[in-house]
């Protein structure tokens, strides 16, 4: 037992009416409220959005036009992006609630000498805390009493290794208070007591604590706007004003050339809702909701959209190794003998145990506790149960006895009384290499050839334990451990396993281009051992000590050549990813604690770990695992890809069908011909690219190079030079051929309702060919049509549906004033399509490098 003087019995602690009036003058223990925007708020903000400003300018227009229910189908639009961006705005404040909850436990506390239990966000600085086994601690505490307490601050350190806790000593004043580390007097908001009991005075409370210094790193953070949203606004704009401008010279024309201003107004309107840009703001949210939901398949949370475009951008992917590379449990992974015996556990684990093995491992999980909480315990717990036959005299064992650590002696035993009389009891004693070697005695030459072999499994990655075992006949047990004649068992190692995934998903990452560097608060050489079985490309390891001595210039110089980081704190962390965003890196950063929320939030992409992730890194990350396997980090990464290629093609699709229908709107107001297409007409079309964007553009499966390339530039414009110039290409070469179909049947003297309708069938299947073109970039037709599409079937066959409505059923045909079409003119349309498809095809060939993301 570890405990000053002084701290026998402990004081009073407050009375009732200090901790009321320190209570009202500190405030409670919690995170102070932020300027947290309200559903109110965040409406107001997304109302001003210029993309949504068109969108309900848009179903004003048609209002205007009369065409209710184009007009109800725009605005229901616009009302599902408020609704989407709302939700999602709305959750990333929930973040501070969420660190709130995890802070503030029920604590039992000292007041006029009497415990009582009361809410963790009432106990006030001065409070005396008593914390026992499976307590949440509820403030930042010095020590004044300590029965062999561990606390698991994995929260804060990201550690999975409890750390032992001493008692302050009186007139000694107490060091730097951090957390992780041994043989401190210090307990901090958030962790767990996993061991042992203790009564601790209150230093801190809500934000001055360790945790809330964490809290507020978080609320003073700004999460950076996604760049695909800009870029699309930028478009938007473009396309608005390109719009605006057209119509206004199409108004001007008609009216100087025909006459007619109101007809003038009403066709400029129509000429104008054919470039109006509609389809780019409702394309961009489709798109990253149904990616959401792809994603989502491979057990992965979206919890920000636009991070699923980031993540083809991803080059720098920074991981945290406990919880994240390995599984966050301590497994006992090699046992060695006295005489030098090996036993691995991982190459054996179908082979029966050898006795002399089995009875290290009995005798381990005996000095454990009998309910374990520590991670190294229950990994005795487990071995013991999953490899050793049941023995008669187990159960005919009690508890007499338990001796704890100490900071002289890092050891613990247990004495246990066989219920048969007379019998001896046996003594199981684990602890440090180094205690067990004082506890067994042995000689020199026997002491350096146990130290060489635990260097060699430390340098391996693994946690050193040793153990022995002692008999004691009577009933009168020593007082201390070093009374018992103890016996060398052997040396037990523990490591934090790498999960499964982990070596194939960093393969993975690096043939994208994507480097991995882990960071982590663990020791330099397990660091090494994890990062050589994952199969990171690294020469040193920089550690913690070392990155204090860097200014920011040295530090974003360092981070350009290191891949691991070992003993790592968390505004550490967070000061890598920032060096690292500096020199341009796109980063994304995996965690699962406390610790870990302020570089999720710092990071490009913040990936959360779901299962053992606490909910401060959920909310704080754009993306989260639900499975916690890590590589399900890849799957993202290719969907992200993919999503982001698919994007594309749809945007480009979108501007070359534009081209057509403004030129074919626009070509009668500048040559004096009969006017074709009005609101109905355009309103059919939005209606056709609409849903072709929106699912077979989104339903393309990933191209054979999803996973080969590097990461594309997030600067480089959603539209390249040679992707626009395609989409213009595309474009002209159906405008020309339309157009040429319509100048045709004037010269032949067809009737205008059936040119209107000749015409308007040759660019709707015009616009399938160009379907087909878009529908991949690297391969040619004939393989993308053996690529499963469900979508295009059912998109195809809809619009031949709508186009047989409105040729045969005579009131779509009297509202889009169509005439009758023959077999030659249905040949002639399907002839078009052909064409321009067959063309592209051709054209494509030299375009097809420039296309690619």
């Amino acid at each position: 037992m570890s405990q000053s003087p002084a701290a026998t019995f402990p004081p009073p602690g407050l009375s009732e009416t200090e901790a009321q009036a320190r209570l009202v003058a500190e405030g409670f223990n919690e995170l102070p409220r932020s300027g947290r925007r309200t559903p109110l708020r965040i409406t107001f903000e997304v109302m001003r959005e210029p993309m949504l400003a068109l969108l309900l300018g848009g179903g004003a227009v048609y209002l205007l036009l009369g065409d209710l229910q184009e007009a109800l189908i725009l605005l229901a639009f616009a009302t599902l992006s408020v609704g989407i961006t709302i939700v999602q705005e709305a959750r990333t404040e929930r973040v501070l609630e969420a660190l709130r909850d995890l802070t503030s436990p029920r604590a039992l506390v000292i007041r006029d000498g009497e415990r009582k239990r009361i809410a963790g966000r009432e106990v006030v600085r001065g409070d005396l805390v008593v914390l026992g086994e499976g307590d949440r601690v509820p403030a930042d505490v010095l020590l004044i009493q300590s029965r062999d307490l561990q606390t698991d601050e994995s929260l804060l350190t990201g550690e999975s290794v409890p750390v032992r806790k001493i008692a302050a000593k009186v007139g000694d004043p107490p060091g730097e208070r951090r957390p992780g580390g041994d043989d401190l007097p210090f307990a901090f908001s958030g962790s767990l007591v996993v061991r042992g009991s203790g009564i601790g005075e209150v230093l801190a409370t809500g934000p001055l604590s360790q945790i809330g210094a964490i809290g507020q790193s978080l609320s003073t953070m700004q999460t950076e706007a996604p760049r695909l949203q800009r870029q699309t606004k930028r478009l938007v704009a473009i396309f608005a004003l390109v719009g605006g401008a057209v119509s206004v010279l199409a108004v001007v024309l008609y009216g100087l050339l025909r006459g007619g201003w109101l007809d003038a107004v009403l066709a400029g309107i129509a000429l104008g809702m054919s470039m109006l840009p509609e389809e780019f703001p409702m394309v961009l949210t489709i798109f990253m909701a149904m990616g959401a939901w792809r994603i989502s398949q491979a057990r992965v949370l979206t919890r920000r959209a636009a991070a699923i475009e980031t993540l083809g951008s991803a080059t720098v992917l920074c991981t945290d190794k406990t919880g994240t590379l390995t599984e966050n449990r301590m497994t006992i992974a090699e046992l060695r003998t006295p005489d030098g015996e090996l036993f691995r556990l991982l190459n054996n684990s179908n082979t029966e145990m050898p006795a002399a093995f089995g009875e290290m491992v009995e005798i381990g999980m005996l000095a454990s506790a009998e309910i374990p909480f520590d991670p190294m315990e229950r990994a005795f717990h487990k071995l013991a149960q999953e490899r050793l036959p049941k023995r008669a005299d187990s159960t005919d064992r009690k508890l007499a006895r338990a001796y704890g650590l100490r900071p002289e002696l890092l050891a613990m035993s247990n004495a246990w009384q066989s219920s048969a009389e007379g019998g001896d009891c046996l003594i199981a004693a684990k602890g440090s290499p180094e205690a067990i070697i004082a506890l067994c005695r042995l000689p020199a030459d026997h002491v350096a050839s146990v130290k060489g072999v635990v260097d060699a499994m430390a340098t391996e990655g693994l946690r050193v334990l040793g153990v022995a075992r002692s008999s004691h006949a009577g009933d009168q047990l020593p007082d201390k451990q070093t009374g018992f004649d103890f016996e060398f068992v052997g040396l037990v190692g523990l490591a934090d396993p790498l999960r499964s995934g982990v070596p194939d998903a960093v393969s993975n990452c690096r043939s994208a281009g994507i480097r991995v560097v882990m960071i982590t608060g663990d020791y330099p050489a397990t660091a090494r051992a994890i990062a050589r079985q994952a199969g990171l490309d690294f020469n040193d390891v920089v550690s913690g000590d070392e990155l204090k001595t860097l200014d920011d210039a040295a530090l974003s110089a360092r981070v350009k050549t290191t891949s691991v980081f070992a003993r790592i704190m968390p505004e550490q962390k967070l000061a890598i990813v920032r060096a690292l965003k500096s020199n341009g890196e796109i980063v994304a950063m995996t965690g699962d604690g406390v610790n870990d929320a302020p570089s999720l939030k710092a990071a490009n992409i913040g990936i959360a770990m779901g299962g053992r992730g606490t909910d401060v890194a959920r909310e704080a990350s754009s993306i989260v695992l639900l499975d916690d396997d890590f590589g399900s980090i890849v799957k993202a990464i290719r969907l992200g890809r993919r999503i982001y290629d698919n994007l594309r093609k749809a945007m480009g699709f979108i501007l070359a069908v534009h081209v057509p229908i403004a030129g074919l709107a626009l070509l009668p107001l500048l040559f004096g011909l009969p006017i074709l297409f009005g609101p109905i007409h355009i309103a059919f079309l939005e209606m056709v690219i609409d849903p072709v964007c929106s699912l077979v553009f989104e339903a393309e499966t990933e191209e054979d190079d999803t996973m080969k390339r590097p990461p594309r530039d997030p600067e480089a414009a959603l539209f390249s030079r040679s992707l626009i110039a395609w989409s213009v290409v595309q474009g002209t070469l159906a405008f020309a051929l339309v157009a040429a179909i319509f100048l045709l049947s004037l010269h032949w003297g067809i009737p205008e309702n059936e040119i209107r309708a000749l015409t308007f069938f040759s660019l709707v299947l015009t616009i399938v060919g160009l379907i087909f073109v878009n529908r991949t970039f690297s391969d040619s037709l004939l393989i993308s049509l053996f690529r499963p599409n469900r979508s295009l079937g059912i998109v195809v066959v809809v619009v031949a549906a709508a186009l047989g409505g409105t040729l045969f059923w005579p009131l779509a045909s009297t509202l889009f004033q169509f005439g009758p079409l023959h077999l030659d003119d249905l040949t002639v349309t399907l002839a078009a399509g052909i064409a321009v498809l067959v063309c592209l095809e051709v054209l494509k060939h030299f375009w097809r490098d420039g296309l690619k993301a």
